[in-house]
């Protein structure tokens, strides 16, 4: 007689599932447990318990209880099985699962130990082993059976909640630079699970901070830790300090690429807060000073055509833009600053080429697609216009409110809408 029947185990996770929706962290480790029972189909359906009637009777009961959920009362007639029958490695690997379930961690290891003795090559009994042992703290044990669970498990859910606990491993041991591995490798398989970002997160974050500190440690009054403090205050808004920061990497290296460029973005991040014109106008010195100091740098030429086009400059932003996109076509941004420039000088028609590069770039860029709406229906171009608005609606409409980037907030400063677009 078989132990378990395969149907019976899926009607068992199938019941198991309905009654555990308002627990997910539970039913994740039920559905982790029995995943591992599942592997086990073939083989239990192999195992063939000879006996008398007491022993059919007993396994029909287990897999019946089972298949309700009454894992408690199950796990007691698998105890009688295995009383009975200590020789079926099935049924060890079984109650090794419940008491997985059952957060009866030390037990499951002893059966898993028992079953492994009896059939060696059991499917993914190692997994469940390394899970149990990670839940005892035996990290060292732990770490090898799981990290076989990670690279080379294919079922998901399993794989899933392998790589969590092999990170929490790594991370119990002191092995930061594993537990980043494993963090990315988790990102790449689950890029829009929210508890895999959570952990991967608080991975990346704790990994930072203990290089921060190293860096404190070692080189205390380095440019190196100005400009961690400098872009640490700009990750938080505090744009004052970060200028200070900044300024002092200045004083130590006043030839350092891209400082004065993190400056002018400070300042420029400053004057949305208070408008003070003597923020613009420093932003336009650093940006300025950078460019002297790095003819390459793109994004301080572009910060310049830009603050050109809003003072009403428009040939001199024009001519920047211009020589901007001649060596950095993809430059989408650009693009649309050139696009608006040309717009504003009323020159419709020459506005529609970098803006229409712009819309293949970046197709979820709404201010593109309203320029180049405006471009088109300024030189006669209903059909394309009415196009470019469709769109641009389309977009503005799914856009959350106040979703506009500030200065701070992308590597340039974004094209904004013109104060006519429609809502």
């Amino acid at each position: 007689m078989d132990v378990l029947s395969c149907s019976a185990m899926h009607r068992m996770a199938e019941i198991s599932f309905r009654s555990y929706t308002f627990d997910m962290k539970r039913f994740m480790l039920r559905l982790a447990a029995f995943a591992l029972i599942f592997s086990l189909c073939p083989q239990l359906a192999m195992a063939q318990i000879e006996g008398d009637d007491q022993v059919a009777a007993i396994a029909a009961r287990a897999q019946q209880e089972m298949a309700q959920g009454n894992d408690s009362a199950a796990r007691k007639d698998f105890e009688q099985l295995s009383a009975l029958r200590p020789d079926v490695a099935e049924v060890h690997a079984t109650l090794a699962a419940l008491d997985f379930q059952g957060k009866n961690y030390a037990e499951a290891v002893r059966q898993i130990h028992l079953a492994q003795k009896l059939k060696p090559g059991l499917p993914r009994l190692n997994a469940l082993l390394g899970l149990s042992q990670a839940a005892l703290g035996q990290y060292r044990a732990a770490k090898p059976a799981l990290e076989n669970c990670f690279q080379r498990q294919s079922e998901r859910s399993l794989r899933r909640l392998c790589g969590l606990q092999l990170m929490r491993v790594d991370q119990g041991l002191e092995m930061d630079t594993d537990a980043v591995r494993i963090a990315l490798a988790l990102d790449q398989a689950f890029p829009d699970d929210p508890e895999i970002l959570y952990h991967t997160g608080r991975v990346y974050g704790s990994y930072a901070y203990e290089v921060m500190e190293r860096l404190h440690d070692k080189a205390p009054n380095s440019v190196w830790m100005l400009l961690a403090q400098g872009e640490a205050n700009e990750s938080a808004k505090n744009y004052a300090a970060a200028i200070i920061a900044y300024r002092h990497v200045l004083e130590m290296d006043p030839n350092r690429v891209g400082v004065h460029y993190r400056l002018g973005r400070m300042y420029l991040a400053q004057f949305d807060d208070t408008a003070k014109a003597e923020d613009r106008q420093l932003a336009m010195q650093e940006f300025e000073k950078e460019v002297t100091l790095d003819p390459a740098d793109g994004n301080a030429a572009y910060e310049i055509a830009n603050m050109q086009a809003q003072f009403g400059q428009l040939n001199e932003a024009r001519v920047d833009f211009q020589a901007l996109v001649n060596r950095i076509p993809d430059f989408e941004q650009a693009l649309v600053g050139l696009g608006g420039v040309e717009i504003q000088a009323g020159q419709f028609a020459q506005a529609i080429g970098p803006l229409e590069r712009a819309t293949h770039l970046q197709p979820e860029d709404e201010v593109a697609w309203y320029r180049l709406f405006v471009a088109r229906r300024g030189s006669g171009d209903e059909s394309g216009a009415r196009v470019a608005m469709d769109t641009y609606r389309r977009l503005h409409s799914a856009a959350a409110p106040g979703s506009g980037l500030r200065a701070s907030d992308s590597e340039v400063t974004p094209q904004k809408l013109d104060t006519k677009a429609p809502e």
